[in-house]
């Protein structure tokens, strides 16, 4: 298995798209729920195929992660090359930029001396999919990008 295993809900919210990808293997309802019983092992193979096809796919589309704690912010743009990070860190225990108050601390204060602001850029060179999927691990949440590209715009002023 390439990334990890859809949860319990996740298949239950794909159930029509799993049941299709039964179809393509020739599997009927019938044979899944035997299979289910007599060959577990394959049952538990089809879940992670499944599980690995539909992560591909998701993954595939990402352009955009963030990874929001209480004091730092790591955005990340990500193409089919590269993946462009701007990181903020807040130096101030005080200061938690996951709260509004915190957040609008931050667009206010940017310049202050308790806010490090660095950017980086690093070429992709093996597996863009399995990158992406390792941020998510780490926390990281795909997004449209509304963060990154309003403190892109920022940085560029």
């Amino acid at each position: 298995m390439k990334y990890a295993r859809l949860t319990k809900e996740q298949f239950e919210e794909l159930n029509q798209e799993f049941i299709n990808f039964l179809a393509t293997q020739s599997i009927t309802a019938d044979e899944w729920q035997l299979l289910k019983v007599e060959e577990p092992q394959i049952v538990e193979q089809e879940l992670d195929v499944f599980s690995d096809l539909i992560w591909e796919g998701v993954l595939g589309k990402v352009k955009y992660l963030e990874h929001i704690s209480p004091n730092h912010l790591m955005l990340f743009h990500i193409t089919e090359a590269f993946m462009e990070l701007i990181a903020i860190k807040v130096e101030d225990v005080n200061i938690d930029i996951t709260t509004d108050y915190g957040y609008k601390w931050l667009q206010q204060n940017l310049h202050d001396d308790v806010v490090t602001l660095y950017t980086s850029t690093k070429a992709i060179k093996d597996d863009r999919n399995k990158d992406i999927f390792v941020l998510i691990q780490q926390g990281s949440v795909i997004t449209k990008g509304d963060l990154y590209n309003y403190f892109s715009n920022l940085l560029k002023e």
